[in-house]
């Protein structure tokens, strides 16, 4: 399966337009990729009730910076499952909630 993204507000607009309501990744079966510290609350967002949602944890939010922590995501999506997880991506590793 080809995965499809909508990236938060917060994201630099350099990445992708501005897309940010999770219901609507859902609708559309899309993992919902984030700066936004409210989306690891998985009281609030618990794992297996959404498509996927990644919050990227960068020490700077530099294009590059930002750009390097959605490249790993992608390239751990190659081979790891991203439907319902919650998934943080910081430089030095990526932690999964299942």
């Amino acid at each position: 399966m080809t995965l499809r993204f909508k990236l938060d507000e917060n994201l630099p607009r350099r990445v992708e337009p501005a897309l940010q309501i999770l219901a609507a990744c859902n609708a559309e079966n899309r993992v919902l990729v984030t700066l936004d510290l409210a989306f690891p609350d998985i009281r609030a967002y618990p794992p297996g009730s959404h498509r996927g949602v990644w919050v990227l944890r960068p020490a700077e939010q530099a294009f590059a910076t930002v750009l390097n922590l959605v490249l790993a995501g992608i390239k751990l999506a190659a081979i790891e499952r991203t439907a319902g997880q919650l998934w943080v991506i910081d430089e030095k590793r990526v932690r999964i909630r299942e």
